[in-house]
């Protein structure tokens, strides 16, 4: 298991484990949010495998599939809802951490700037900048209202 931690409240990781969980909470995370749908991984590491196995441990477990080239306004609205519920620090993974990533920077459009969003993940080798634009657009809005 490879915690990247891109915030102190926001760690992403690749593809875990049900034995990485302990560890996970023994890292001090709360919650676990799972951006991978269930049909790219092996069916021990499907949803509710991986949600019993949390919740065993007193973990909250999240899923928010992403599905690669197909991010919703709905995943961004479940992942910020997961974080804003945590009492802790939130565990999220997906492949690679990437979609996670993308979701982080994506969901904190206009709450900080575009060079972070995009700096942070690319110290753990996330390119980002092809999302600039977005990121862009999304913190203009927010910042209408």
């Amino acid at each position: 298991m490879d915690i990247r931690a891109l915030t102190p409240s926001y760690a992403v990781s690749p593809q875990i484990d049900l034995a990485d969980l302990p560890a996970i909470k023994a890292a001090g995370f709360t919650t676990v949010i799972d951006n991978r749908p269930d049909g790219e991984i092996p069916t021990h590491l499907h949803t509710p495998h991986m949600k019993a196995a949390a919740e065993a441990l007193g973990l909250t477990f999240v899923a928010n599939p992403v599905i690669g080239g197909a991010l919703t306004m709905e995943n961004l609205d479940v992942q910020r809802q997961a974080m804003a519920a945590a009492t802790g620090p939130v565990f999220a993974y997906c492949a690679s951490g990437n979609r996670c990533s993308v979701v982080w920077a994506l969901m904190n459009a206009g709450e900080r700037p575009t060079d972070e969003l995009i700096g942070t993940p690319a110290q753990f080798g996330y390119n980002l900048e092809p999302f600039r634009n977005q990121i862009d657009a999304l913190a203009a809005g927010a910042n209408k209202g």
